[in-house]
């Protein structure tokens, strides 16, 4: 494998933690004043409205994480093909989840920015590999 595949994988995995973190937040520590801050969320009574969907979210994002962890590990081992094909449709989705979160108001385009760049990043990685 290339010197771009190894760099691309790396930011693949760098990407798929940063979404195991964002479903800590969403789905396990959802409500915490500090969790709050970090979503924007006013108070306690508008996290409770909020969490069910938090909750939903927060296991998107870890099962496109796993699908990326996934996709490398194929990659390197046994499923080269296979895994190459699930990290890039995995990396994708994030991207577009972050190219979707930009439609939902300027608010968001820094969320969008952290979310969307690894993800992409390791795709065009992959892609050229």
């Amino acid at each position: 494998m290339s010197v771009i595949a190894i760099v691309g994988s790396v930011v693949v995995v760098l990407a798929a933690l940063l979404h195991v973190v964002i479903f800590v937040l969403e789905s396990v520590r959802w409500m915490q004043p500090s969790t709050w801050r970090v979503f924007g969320v006013r108070d306690r009574e508008q996290a409770e409205v909020l969490r069910p969907m938090a909750y939903n979210q927060g296991f998107y994002n870890l099962f496109l994480a796993i699908g990326a962890l996934a996709g490398i590990w194929l990659l390197w081992t046994d499923l080269p093909r296979v895994g190459l094909t699930l990290a890039l449709f995995t990396t994708a989705c994030m991207a577009a989840a972050a190219v979707v979160l930009t439609t939902t108001g300027r608010g968001y385009l820094r969320a969008a920015l952290v979310q969307g760049t690894l993800p992409l990043l390791g795709f065009v990685l992959l892609l050229i590999a």
